[in-house]
């Protein structure tokens, strides 16, 4: 775990999930093609989108698969519940 102070003066703390990355399949979902997206959305009265700000934090972790995002401080072990940035297949589960 390293602490990395941001321009703002808060703290981000950041874990190094590349054993982890080397470790799991990828999974391949590509986005369609934008011009297929605005079409399929065209004619419609509402429209619904996600809150991308804190977009991996709104996705609860699988429960099995938590421990896999463990680390260690000085004080305990823990684990994170909700998608943590950095692990390889997050952008393919929040697309």
């Amino acid at each position: 775990v390293v602490l990395v102070k941001k321009s703002s003066g808060k703290w981000r703390m950041c874990v190094d999930y590349t054993d982890l990355n080397k470790a799991c399949p990828k999974d391949s979902y590509p986005l369609p093609s934008i011009d297929r997206l605005v079409d399929g959305a065209s004619g419609h009265a509402l429209l619904s989108f996600l809150d991308t700000y804190s977009g991996y934090n709104q996705i609860m972790m699988y429960p099995p698969d938590e421990v896999h995002t463990s680390f260690i401080t000085d004080h305990a072990n823990y684990c994170y519940r909700v998608m943590p940035f950095g692990l390889k297949n997050a952008g393919a589960t929040y697309q």
